[in-house]
């Protein structure tokens, strides 16, 4: 009996350090680029911001193969994309954007198009300072662009 009670006590202790772990990282502004058929590729972004320092080592996906962690970049003159195979370092208290042509999650290999207004659920994976990895899971809204952030277009007296 003793054994099944450590069982339980480890458990219920994982489901809670996961959990206190996964709400160190918010993620905010979240989406996927809609695709077209054929397409078996894309895009997903988000801004990630960890109270405390951590990485996002890894990222995966029911609606791709293949899911990696991108960075995109100049070199001379070429935009070179490559995937991060060490993780994203996100500092304690910064917000880290994964946006077009810059950090980003790839999606690849995909099993079916992404149309517009759908989500596509995404798994990413955090480790902190110590070592302990944490899933987050996700649902992504899929757009054919950015989406608009809030703004008052107001621009003085118009008249109709």
């Amino acid at each position: 009996m003793t054994y099944s009670k450590h069982l339980i006590a480890a458990a219920f202790t994982g489901i809670f350090v996961a959990s206190a772990f996964a709400q160190n990282v918010t993620v905010s502004d979240a989406w996927v680029r809609a695709t077209v058929p054929g397409q078996k590729a894309t895009g997903a972004f988000m801004k990630l911001t960890a109270k405390e320092g951590a990485k996002l080592v890894g990222v995966s996906s029911p609606a791709a193969g293949v899911a990696e962690i991108h960075e995109m970049k100049m070199d001379k003159d070429i935009m070179k994309m490559a995937a991060l195979p060490n993780g994203l370092e996100l500092p304690a208290g910064k917000a880290v954007e994964l946006k077009p042509g810059s950090y980003h999650v790839m999606l690849m290999d995909l099993k079916a198009p992404i149309p517009k207004d759908s989500t596509v659920p995404v798994t990413l994976v955090f480790q902190d300072a110590k070592g302990v990895k944490t899933n987050l899971d996700v649902k992504l809204p899929a757009s054919a662009q950015m989406p608009a952030m809030a703004h008052d277009h107001a621009h003085g007296d118009h008249k109709h």
